[in-house]
């Protein structure tokens, strides 16, 4: 090819859109993504048809592309992805540079959503479910057995929705944020309402409570399940958020890089984490006391679940936002004071702090919620956050998240088992 050049002064070599595409292994589209996220610089040509770009730029973005694609990360080997979502750092965390608990604090969950997949909030805005979405959403989910876990039939949900949908392959970032504003909202309407009266309009909070609690909603109850699903809307590349970037790295649509991560959260040691410290606290307050309880778990080789996380050496930016909400809350006094008895219990040896999983459980047990709506609430909470992360990911060379297996077993060749 031949080498294009700038005016005199400026010798750097320029590249076509054509040329960076085909040395970055992308589409042309995907280059002005890059140049739109700051990634890469263009500049167009006097006289010329398109834009131009710096070769050397375009070479050391590459270079990083194939680092990061073979797992280098500079410290220590792990897997690194570049994302302008989340930074954990110091015991807070940030969506897109914004503190996420003052956002929290300040802000909708669908609001929340729209800022860490647009940048930019939306006061006021609610997610509406479509009518045909929801009818084959439902259906499937009742057909489920009766004893079905609540992340099952979120999964079944995404999946039904998707066939009810003939654009899901449709991955450019309108058709993907449209199909996140309706898919959250398919999810809730179509787990089954605790209570009979409920509508299902308002902010999805709202929505939510009647398919994990029988009582009559509070306004500071609200609030607090609110403030959770927005808390909880993005942790960085947790388990289940890598295995939706796997996905659609892959190019898997939405639906499906969603369904991806549901499965991974289903774990004890992730979404489902809440519900073991909602058990827990229903022991404490039977009893009376953490400790006999706290004994009862470490006998049977078990951690304490709702304490430490290997994020935050302190405390739990999460925990510390929710715990001061649930002060509010009508009858949370017993399970706060459980909950605190449990960290006092435990600090005598250990000095650990309560993670947001405890704060949830304080959220579930106070509010007559069974022990997995944590776990329900934690699925429709992130869901959020796994749009954002695919519409990022997307927007990268596909195929890009995939290590090399490091091979440890026997040296071929072998000779045929008998």
């Amino acid at each position: 090819m031949r080498d294009q050049e700038t005016a005199p002064g400026h010798p750097e070599r320029r590249l076509s859109t054509k040329e960076t595409a085909e040395l970055l292994g992308v589409k042309p589209e995907t280059v002005y993504a890059y140049v739109s996220r700051g990634q890469l610089g263009s500049r167009r040509e006097p006289g010329g048809r398109g834009s131009t770009f710096d070769a050397k730029e375009v070479e050391a973005l590459a270079l990083r592309n194939r680092r990061e694609s073979s797992g280098s990360s500079g410290s220590g080997g792990e897997l690194s992805v570049r994302t302008r979502i989340t930074l954990i750092e110091k015991d807070r965390y940030f969506f897109r540079g914004v503190d996420a608990t003052e956002l929290a604090a300040r802000h909708s969950y669908e609001e929340i959503a729209e800022w860490l997949w647009t940048g930019e909030l939306r006061p006021g805005i609610t997610f509406t479910a479509p009518r045909a979405s929801v009818a084959v959403a439902r259906r499937a989910v009742d057909a489920l057995p009766e004893h079905t876990g609540p992340t099952d039939r979120l999964r079944v949900a995404a999946i039904a929705a998707a066939t009810a949908d003939p654009l899901r392959f449709d991955l450019s970032e309108d058709a993907v944020l449209g199909t996140a504003r309706t898919l959250i909202p398919t999810l809730v309407a179509a787990l089954p309402p605790v209570r009979r009266a409920h509508r299902d309009e308002g902010p999805l909070a709202h929505r939510l409570w009647a398919r994990l609690s029988g009582q009559t909603a509070d306004e500071a109850s609200l609030r607090a399940l609110d403030t959770a699903l927005g808390l909880l809307v993005d942790h960085d590349l947790a388990a289940s958020t890598l295995a939706v970037r796997v996905a659609a790295s892959a190019r898997a649509h939405a639906y499906a890089a969603v369904s991806s991560g549901l499965g991974v959260l289903e774990g004890p040691l992730h979404g489902a984490a809440s519900g073991l410290a909602h058990r827990m606290l229903l022991d404490v307050l039977d009893q009376g006391s953490a400790a006999p309880v706290v004994a009862d778990e470490l006998r049977s080789g078990r951690r304490i679940p709702g304490l430490g996380h290997r994020l935050y050496p302190g405390e739990d930016p999460r925990a510390r936002a929710l715990f001061a909400l649930l002060k509010d809350v009508p009858g949370a006094g017993p399970a706060l004071a459980a909950a605190r008895d449990i960290v006092a219990t435990t600090a005598r040896h250990t000095p650990l702090h309560a993670n947001v999983d405890l704060a949830l459980a304080v959220l579930t047990v106070s509010s007559g919620m069974p022990s997995t709506a944590g776990e329900t609430i934690f699925a429709v909470a992130r869901t959020a956050g796994w749009i954002a992360h695919a519409l990022e990911e997307y927007g990268e060379r596909p195929l890009r998240m995939r290590p090399s297996g490091h091979y440890v077993g026997q040296k071929p060749p072998q000779p045929l088992p008998e």
